[in-house]
């Protein structure tokens, strides 16, 4: 049978106790500078500033509401007072007070608050579209997210995600696919070994016994780890089981193909379906029940959702 000595290290779903805020203090200082100050040009503007809200006096004070125009899975919540703080470190104006009328994963229709800002007009109107920014195309993802996981019923599949991220953003992202309901794959390069079909091809070990001690070299140098093997081919899937890998990726399978795999596999791997993974074909991936189906689309095909930011009256 599979094994069980990494199942919460498979099944996991990344949480925001998880993210250095550090880390995503970095972020929004990055977002900041380019709206502030034109980081990324070579030539500075003369005036780092917004001479916008600077022609505002300094204690001029507005109540702003988050209001989201579409049906939504909210991302990006934790983010907001993060983010009015950063932008009131660069200033010498009052402060900005956040109070949520939601969490992030929840299910809200269109027309629906989030929640309220009361505070320095200066500082809101200077981070509206950052904020906007970060809320919208993570809240897009979880809303993508929840449509793939709708789409497996009552499948005991689940839904995992990829490392095709955007740059600087994938702990956000897979932030975001979590609150959509779906599971994260690993982290990074860091955390498992994946044996893909650029990698059996550069160590000449695509098939038989050569593909199975590929494997066992992974496994005894790698003891802490998952070991992961991508296959193509119906043929290559016992020497990855002899060799006792514990997940085997099964990459662009017919459904009659992936029928007789998941038969050869048989509980003695965890199995996950990888490739041309679409809204229509998951109800019949999810019928016939491998552990996992990846998908990248609800990360880089997601559309932002649009919030606006409405004065409270």
């Amino acid at each position: 049978m599979k094994s069980q000595k990494f199942v919460s290290h498979l099944v996991r779903k990344i949480s925001w106790n998880d993210i250095d805020e550090k880390y995503v203090q970095h972020l929004i200082k990055t977002a900041r500078a380019e709206d502030i100050e034109g980081a990324g040009l070579k030539v500075a503007p003369k005036i780092a500033a917004d001479i916008t809200t600077m022609t505002l006096t300094p204690d001029a004070q507005i109540s702003v509401a988050l209001s989201s125009r579409k049906d939504i899975v909210v991302c990006g919540l934790k983010l907001v007072p993060i983010i009015l703080d950063v932008y009131k470190s660069f200033s010498d104006v009052g402060d900005c007070v956040f109070v949520p009328t939601a969490n992030d994963g929840d299910k809200l229709p269109a027309g629906a608050k989030l929640g309220e800002i009361k505070g320095s007009a200066r500082i809101i109107l200077q981070a509206e579209r950052i904020m906007l920014n970060f809320l919208q195309r993570l809240s897009g993802v979880a809303t993508e997210t929840a449509k793939y996981v709708a789409a497996l019923g009552n499948s005991p599949t689940r839904l995992l995600d990829t490392r095709k991220t955007t740059p600087m953003l994938r702990v956000l992202e897979k932030y975001a696919f979590a609150c959509g309901g779906g599971f994260n794959h690993r982290m990074g390069l860091f955390d498992r070994v994946m044996l893909k079909d650029n990698h059996l091809v550069a160590a000449h070990a695509v098939s038989g016994e050569h593909l199975a001690e590929a494997v066992r070299i992974a496994k005894e140098k790698n003891p802490d780890v998952a070991i992961e093997v991508e296959v193509d081919k119906i043929s290559q899937i016992q020497p990855v089981l002899d060799a006792k890998a514990d997940v085997i990726m099964l990459d662009n399978f017919s459904l009659s193909d992936l029928k007789k795999a998941l038969a050869i596999i048989d509980g003695n791997a965890w199995t996950e379906v990888s490739g041309g993974v679409t809204l229509k074909i998951l109800a019949a991936i999810g019928e016939l029940a491998p552990d996992f189906v990846s998908s990248a689309a609800p990360v880089h095909s997601s559309c932002w959702i649009d919030i606006g930011l409405d004065e409270v009256k």
